[in-house]
């Protein structure tokens, strides 16, 4: 162990975007000192994503090693096959996500005692927890299902008082600094009609008082807005403690709450995120990526039959889209020919994005694109799909809401016309960030429709993994559903290495 490296505990660590970022921070001389101690996931695919990043990162500065690394990314080799090449680093990997899924909550007794231990080794050298505790039950739309939900009771759902979990880690590993996320609708959310968010900053300046256990107490700060007083900081609004993503360098419109917490005996103040100059948009981020077709559900799917339908769609849409907007004629809605449903082919550009992100995203790039494969959708919705991504282009970047859909386009929804389904069918702006990835993108792509009306499909796990600035090299592991859940659910990883910059820049 080297005398400045920084421990980081990260908790509720999903598939890792959040120690993705802060562990990739270099110093000046280009060495990492955020080391990631351990990282506890209870859901298995993402604990499978976590342990082969945990892999990668022991291997990326060995030159074999990374090789052997594409070779897996690029399916020359097994994933247990590169584990059993290296049995030291796999060994470390492993034990640095505790072997298996655990869950805080379940499995205190354990992962406590081996934060003790982690603790117990680093010394007086700092430290920091990281993390966000489950948003489903604080988030509007999972507050809207709960809402419908029989005698459904905010008081007993355990999922509003996770972030206790939380609490008694930092009570026992009394870190220099924490990072605590969580969705926008924590801010709004209450039990016994009482706000949760002013009582969960009040725990976390002092969480003996929720503990029990004796320890540090805190000073928490935004990462956006600077406190009316560094020493003992307070905001105005609740909401100075909201990050909008797309201000910094995230293709991708996600509001969520970032919490830095400073140990009150540390006698240094952060500073708030530096923003970017400019949006990056979806076409940017991702029209490098190979080119796809849609599949076709509930009937024979290859690319004659899709070539066909997509085709004749195209006829169909201009003619609809012809009494909205007087330019449809120079429309091309032609499919493209020959596409495949997936790729794993290098297209040989780069993202069209700034130098830093771009960079970033290839970093180490594999010669191969990882997790880039297409769904199959009905054929019904792909005449909806190429109506929404041509309206789209022709209105400048606005997606269609359910009243703009002709008739003849409306799904078998008795309130399809109310409103309440208004973004069902939504494209992905071409010259846009996006809106919040999420992990609905598992169960359908009608709310991620791909700009370009020539592949009519939806965005695929590689695609919203670039919105969400995974690099490239990261794999997901799992099948498609848990890939897709995984990405929506994670910290932009870009975001998360600005906000190691910060945590560097206070705790040198």
């Amino acid at each position: 162990m080297k005398a400045d490296e920084i421990l980081v505990i990260d908790l509720f660590a999903g598939p890792g975007g959040l120690g993705e970022g802060i562990s990739s921070v270099t110093d000046e001389n280009g060495y990492r000192p955020f080391k990631i101690g351990l990282s506890v996931e209870k859901e298995s695919s993402a604990h499978l994503t976590l342990t082969t990043r945990a892999l990668y990162r022991k291997l990326k500065d060995n030159r074999q090693g990374l090789q052997s690394y594409h070779d897996y990314l690029c399916g020359q080799i097994t994933r247990e096959e590169l584990f059993d090449q290296y049995p030291e680093e796999a060994e470390a990997a492993r034990t640095e996500t505790l072997h298996k899924p655990r869950a805080l909550g379940d499995d205190n007794e354990f992962i406590h005692e081996r934060i003790k231990q982690l603790v117990n080794a680093h010394g007086n050298r700092p430290k920091i927890v990281i993390g966000g505790p489950p948003c489903q039950a604080y988030s509007l739309v999972g507050r809207s299902r709960n809402a419908g939900i029989k005698d459904y009771n905010a008081e007993t759902d355990k999922r509003n008082f996770l972030y206790k979990e939380y609490l008694k880690v930092l009570s026992i590993a009394q870190p220099d600094v924490f990072v605590m996320e969580n969705v926008r609708g924590i801010l709004s959310a209450k039990v016994k009609d009482k706000p949760i968010f002013p009582q969960m900053l009040e725990d976390l300046r002092n969480p003996e008082q929720v503990t029990g256990i004796h320890g540090a107490k805190y000073n928490v700060y935004s990462l956006v807005k600077p406190a009316n007083d560094p020493a003992n900081p307070d905001y105005d609004k609740t909401s100075d403690f909201l990050i909008k993503a797309e201000d910094y360098g995230v293709p991708q419109a996600r509001h969520r709450v970032i919490l830095l917490g400073v140990r009150e005996d540390i006698d240094r103040y952060p500073d708030t995120l530096l923003p970017s100059s400019e949006h990056v948009t979806v076409e940017q981020a991702i029209s490098d990526l190979p080119k796809l077709r849609s599949g076709l559900s509930k009937q024979k799917d290859d690319n004659k039959a899709w070539e066909r339908i997509v085709e004749r769609h195209a006829k169909t849409v201009k003619r609809l889209l012809s009494k909205s907007f007087s330019n449809t004629e120079e429309l091309d809605l032609k499919p493209r020919k020959g596409l495949s449903r997936s790729s794993k082919d290098i297209a040989g550009v780069d993202p069209k994005v700034s130098r830093h992100l771009r960079d970033w995203y290839i970093d180490n790039k594999p010669k191969c694109v990882l997790n880039h494969e297409t769904r199959a959708h009905m054929e019904s919705d792909l005449l909806r799909y190429a109506y929404s991504s041509a309206y789209t282009y022709l209105s400048g970047g606005s997606s269609p809401k359910s009243k703009s859909f002709p008739d003849q386009l409306a799904p078998a929804h008795g309130n399809w016309k109310t409103g309440a389904h208004d973004d069902r069918f939504r494209t992905q702006a071409a010259n846009k960030s996006s809106t919040t990835v999420t992990s609905h993108m598992s169960k359908d792509g009608h709310y991620f429709i791909h700009y370009d009306p020539k592949q009519c499909r939806s965005l695929t796990v590689r695609e919203a993994a670039r919105l969400q600035t995974f690099p490239d090299n990261y794999k997901f592991e799992g099948n498609r559903t848990q890939q897709y859940v995984q990405v929506g659910n994670a910290v932009p990883p870009y975001l998360a290495k600005q906000i190691g910059e910060v945590l560097l820049e206070l705790l040198r």
